[in-house]
């Protein structure tokens, strides 16, 4: 096993000084590994990257108990700026714009991710070309606004400026959302391939199971704000609850979803 990158332990946290959303919830990132939080609409995925980041403030939540550290540094106190110069960049969720600056050209975008750059415009030049590299769509449509894009060019955009910042670990939120299975299959390729080499370390939150577990080395399945599974991806691809729950396959004639999956979680997982 590499060494731990990050590791988050028991973290609480809570919007409005009264929302309780995440509920303990631990997990590891090991260095040069690819880790997938799984589960629906609610689950806790995005607040869990967001606790990370340090990006909570901004919608009034905060980190209450547990602690999160990097390389063993604790980090819930550091300021986003503060959070980037340590390698760690957050690609955002959203099909409006993908978070990319809609009046600016694909490859302004790109310069954006290089503003915290201190090697001067040769290393920043090397990283575009390796950004296209990676990204040939993108190169062929560098001079283009990216308003007027697709939605897997917008994404595509937003992992490529995530990269421009030449990031140690990059917190992925729902990079398939809205996008055809192509593409999808495409933006996830091109995450292992950054994994392997270049040797980035990816968390990311993903509602699509199935792809996220054929991709990532382990996986952390999140109900209610609460870890109620964890493994190996292959392990967890073979597990019959996440085949029924998450995959779609299995069950035979058993009961309704809801009654199963509620029963299931209580007797097993949250026992």
């Amino acid at each position: 096993m590499s060494n731990i990158l990050l590791n988050v332990n028991g973290i609480e946290v809570i919007y409005n000084h009264v929302i309780l959303v995440l509920k303990g919830v631990s997990l590891q990132v090991p260095e040069g590994g690819i880790v997938a939080l799984l589960g629906g609409n609610g689950a806790g995925k995005t607040t869990t990257l967001r606790a990370v980041s340090n990006l909570l403030a901004g919608e009034r939540g905060e980190v209450t108990k547990g602690s999160i550290e990097l390389r063993g540094e604790r980090i819930e106190k550091l300021s986003t700026s503060q959070m980037v110069d340590r390698g760690v960049i957050q690609v955002m969720e959203g099909m409006e714009g993908r978070h990319c600056f809609a009046h600016l050209t694909i490859e302004e975008n790109l310069l954006t991710g290089a503003y915290t750059r201190k090697d001067g415009k040769g290393g920043v030049a090397a990283t575009l070309e390796k950004v296209y590299n990676y990204f040939p769509r993108l190169k062929t449509r560098r001079g283009s606004q990216a308003a007027y894009t697709s939605g897997g060019e917008q994404q595509m955009c937003a992992i490529g400026r995530a990269l421009m910042a030449n990031p140690k670990m990059v917190l992925l939120d729902e990079p398939s959302m809205g996008l055809a299975p192509q593409i999808v299959l495409e933006v996830f390729e091109i995450v292992k391939d950054l994994n392997q080499r270049e040797k980035v370390t990816f968390l990311l939150a993903e509602q699509n199971t199935n792809m996220a577990l054929r991709y990532a080395d382990d996986g952390y399945i999140l109900e209610n704000g609460r870890v109620v599974m964890e493994g190996k991806a292959s392990d967890l691809r073979e597990n019959e609850d996440v085949k029924e729950f998450y995959l779609g396959v299995g069950g035979g004639d058993r009961k309704s979803f809801r009654d199963v999956k509620s029963y299931k979680r209580r007797k097993r997982w949250l026992a």
